[in-house]
Formats: C-alpha cells, sequence, structure tokens
C-alpha cells in the first residue's frame, strides 16, 4: 500500500566557495601557483591582473563569511557588470601577465646510468646471446646499481620475453661479466656483495686493504654489529690494524650507480616559503610570499558582453540565452575562486599570527629550548578556527625567518613537565638527547639508561623507553651501532 508523508531532515550543505577554500588551504605556494594556472586556463573569465572597485564592494562582505554556513544568493546579470576600467599597463605590474616573456633555456645532459653499462658491453667480447642476456640484466639493475631480482626470476623473464632458454649458470657467467664494470660494485645483489666487488679491485694494494676483504667475506655479519673485538680475536689483529681495515670498509660507496646517475633524472624539491618573517626593532613583520598573492579579476570583456546581451533581452535567440547562461557559470565559478583565494590568504595569516604570538621567545632568537609544548587545538583556541583548519594551514606550509627556514609542524609540539612542575616541549628534549649524544665517548657510546640518568639530572624524569622512542625520531641508533674505534 503506498503511503505519502511529509519528513523533516537537517543537513549540512557545503557551498561552492566553501569547498574552493578547504582546497586551496590545504595546498602550499608551489601548488598554488599550478592550480591558479589550472583555473585560467578552464575559465576564459579569470585573469590575471587587478579587481575592480566595484567587485570589492559586491563581493568583498562574502570572502569574509566565507566559511559560514549561509549559502550565497544566485547572481543576478547585473553584478557582473562593472562601469569602471583598469588601464593595460597596471596589469603587467606583479605577478604573471599575459605579456610576460618565458624563455626556457635548453640545457645538455650527459647519458643515463644505464646506457653508460650498456656502452661497456661494446667493449666485451660476447656472442649475440650473450648481449641479448646482459641488456635484460642491465636493464633491471635499478639506480643505486643494484640488482634486486633473483637470477631465477630473470630467467624466467626471458624465456617469456624472448624466447630464449636461459639457464641460471649461464645468466650468472654473464652477471659476473657485468660486475666488472664501471663503477665498481655494480650488478651487485646485496650491500655485502657490493662492498666485496669494490675492495677486491684493492686486493694486494696494502696490508689494510687485504684485512678489510677478508672482514667483508668471512666477518660481515659482525662488521655491521661493530662487534669488533670478535672480529680482532679472530683474525688475530691489534687496534691498529684493525682501525685501518675498517676505515678502508668505510671508504667504498654503497651506491655505486649514484655515481654515475644523471642529475637531472633525479627529483628534486625545492622549498617556497609560504610566510616571510623578519624581525625589526623588536618587533615582528609578517607577510605572505608574493606568490602566495596573485591578483586576479573578472574579465570586463565577459562583462561588457552580459551587458550588452541584458539590453536586448527581448530580442535574444536560444542560442543567445545559452552564451549567457554559460557566461554566468564561469563568472560564477571566478568569484567563487577569486573569494576563495582571499579566503585563504586571510586564513594563513591568522594562523601564523597566532603561532608567532603564542611561540614569540622562540622566534626572537630561534633557540630550539624557547618552544614551547604547542598542539593544534592551543592555535584553534586563539583564532576561533577548526582544528582541521589548522591541520591543513599547518600542512605541506614553510616560514622564512632569519634563522633559517621551516615547516610550519615543526613548532607543534607535546609537552612534558620537569621536576619542578615547569611544561617543557619535548623537542627540547630531544635537543639534549641529540647534544649529550654528541659529545659522547665513542669508544664507550651512552645507553638509553645512561641517557635516560642524565636527563633526569637534569631535572627531565623520562623512562628509558621513552628516551628510546626519542632517539628513534631523530634517527640516532643504539648505542652499540654508534661504537667507534
Amino acid at each position: 500500500m503506498l503511503k505519502q508523508s511529509l519528513q523533516q531532515k537537517m543537513l549540512q550543505k557545503l557551498s561552492p566557495l566553501q569547498i574552493q577554500v578547504i582546497k586551496l588551504l590545504e595546498i602550499p605556494t608551489a601548488q598554488l601557483e599550478q592550480r591558479i594556472k589550472e583555473e585560467l586556463e578552464q575559465n576564459p573569465v579569470l585573469e590575471y591582473g587587478s579587481e575592480t572597485q566595484d567587485y570589492d564592494d559586491d563581493y568583498g562582505e562574502e570572502a569574509d563569511t566565507a566559511e559560514s554556513d549561509i549559502e550565497k544568493d544566485e547572481l543576478s546579470i547585473e553584478d557582473y557588470i562593472h562601469d569602471d576600467e583598469i588601464p593595460a599597463y597596471k596589469l603587467q605590474a606583479k605577478n604573471y601577465s599575459k605579456d610576460d616573456k618565458h624563455d626556457d633555456i635548453p640545457f645538455s645532459s650527459a647519458s643515463t646510468f644505464h646506457e653508460q653499462l650498456v656502452s661497456q658491453l661494446g667493449l666485451q667480447v660476447m656472442t649475440d646471446r650473450q648481449l641479448a642476456i646482459a641488456e635484460y640484466i642491465i636493464g633491471n639493475i635499478d639506480e643505486d646499481g643494484y640488482l634486486r631480482r633473483e637470477i631465477d626470476e630473470i630467467v624466467d623473464d626471458i624465456a617469456f620475453s624472448q624466447n630464449v632458454e636461459v639457464d641460471e649458470k649461464e645468466a650468472l657467467e654473464v652477471l659476473r661479466v657485468i660486475q666488472d664494470f664501471d663503477p665498481a660494485g655494480v650488478g651487485a645483489r646485496d650491500l655485502r656483495e657490493c662492498l666485496i666487488l669494490q675492495m677486491d679491485r684493492k686486493k694486494g694494494e696494502t696490508v689494510a686493504s687485504d684485512n678489510a676483504l677478508e672482514i667483508l667475506k668471512d666477518y660481515f655479519e659482525e662488521f655491521t654489529r661493530k662487534h669488533y673485538d670478535k672480529i680482532a680475536k679472530r683474525m688475530h689483529l691489534d687496534d691498529d690494524d684493525l682501525k685501518d681495515a675498517i676505515d678502508e670498509i668505510l671508504k667504498l660507496n654503497p651506491k655505486p650507480g649514484g655515481s654515475l646517475s644523471s642529475p637531472m633524472s633525479r627529483t628534486v624539491q625545492h622549498i617556497i616559503p609560504d610566510f616571510i618573517l623578519e624581525i625589526e626593532d623588536g618587533e615582528f613583520l609578517l607577510e605572505l610570499n608574493s606568490r602566495n598573492v596573485p591578483e586576479l579579476r573578472v574579465s570586463s570583456t565577459y562583462s561588457d558582453m552580459l551587458s550588452d546581451y541584458q539590453s536586448n533581452k527581448k530580442n535574444q535567440s536560444r542560442e543567445q540565452k545559452e552564451a549567457v547562461m554559460f557566461v554566468k557559470q564561469k563568472l560564477d565559478s571566478a568569484k567563487w575562486f577569486i573569494d576563495a583565494i582571499r579566503q585563504r590568504q586571510n586564513t594563513l595569516m591568522v594562523v601564523m599570527e597566532a603561532i608567532l604570538e603564542y611561540q614569540k621567545e622562540y622566534f626572537i632568537e630561534g633557540d630550539e629550548t624557547r618552544l614551547r609544548p604547542m598542539i593544534l587545538k592551543d592555535i584553534a583556541d586563539k583564532t576561533d578556527l577548526d582544528i582541521s583548519t589548522i591541520s591543513r594551514v599547518s600542512n605541506s606550509k614553510y616560514i622564512q625567518t632569519h634563522f633559517g627556514i621551516f615547516p610550519l609542524k615543526y613548532f607543534f609540539s607535546e609537552g612534558l613537565q620537569t621536576d619542578s612542575g615547569e611544561e617543557v616541549s619535548t623537542r627540547e628534549i630531544k635537543k639534549i638527547l641529540e647534544e649529550c649524544i654528541a659529545g659522547e665517548d665513542k669508544k664507550k657510546p651512552l645507553t638509553d639508561d645512561k641517557l635516560a640518568q642524565i636527563l633526569k639530572e637534569k631535572s627531565y624524569n623520562i623512562a628509558r623507553r621513552t628516551v628510546a622512542k626519542y632517539r628513534e625520531q631523530l634517527n640516532i641508533p643504539v648505542a652499540r651501532l654508534r661504537k667507534e674505534l
């Protein structure tokens, strides 16, 4: 039986502007530039340049209330019409304009790592069959110079891809030839083999090199665990001979492929600061990176087009009405995007100013021990923004100061209480740990128990397991692996 009924629901709905703001808050300066370029390509109504005064008056209030739950009313054609024009020369003053000239500078690049290995095949006396096997093996060597696949897997691949039956012995013989190529150590299947291949070329040069080769072949596990006493006892070496042999090993390259890899093939991430902080007469001068403040506007050409359509409403054809709707949609999109950029700028500044105020003592000198414990909620309370907004702002954003460039996440840390009841940042404790380990006797490095005892003497009552956690976060190995001769 069908029955009609009324049902009332409350739904939270984000406006297009709110969605734009949320997405733009998450991206750093470098990606913001790319995002703006994409929007300019997709929306012909949007262009670089200062906005007109009419736009500021009509929509300034909407930008300030972007994160509220109030949806914007539908815009009329008159909202898009601008009476004043901006001289063309003003549109080329900042950022990028359509008149800017961008010349790509060509560069020359050397042959790649794999190309250099293949070129060395030409110096070998090999059959066509062996050459085919060698080229396939070289194709499986990674950029570090290692062959990280098992020989039996390569044999199977050659059989399937090239229809050539190869046994493991034949493939190993070809691999041995490749392992004689430069750089020394290339084609190794693990670190031990890589170091042995390099040291084998120094065999007979000195007593130290011969001892180093024996250590790698017979006592590699003891070497990696730094059980030097066992090695010295079994090889009947005194401290000086053992130290000389270890020094020979430490000179070897654990990633031989890196010496021939083209720098152009490596991914280099350039950090572009989102904020620039300067101190003048003891006062903070904070500003957004100029790349973070693009000047965008709605094209006056499309405003004029709508104005013309507005004056001839009665005589409009169906195609003209569709054109009006298309332009209105693009104008809506352009204005939402400009407002979202504005809101992004305002939110970034509000959050960064709150962080500056909270960590004022640290930003004056850059002394890491001056960092106060600070979590996302602390800044959310100061700015009356949601924690998720603070998280988006701090993610992948950087600030340039007079003592370096730092990610915003660097300034957030948990807190611990000292014996006197004072709350200190865990970053301060990590700094003390680093200083203790840097100044330790490397022949007798400090254990986690000893480090916990030292911190306790400094009024930081921390358990050994907590010390171990902080040490691991600092990428510092255990005491045994820090031991030196």
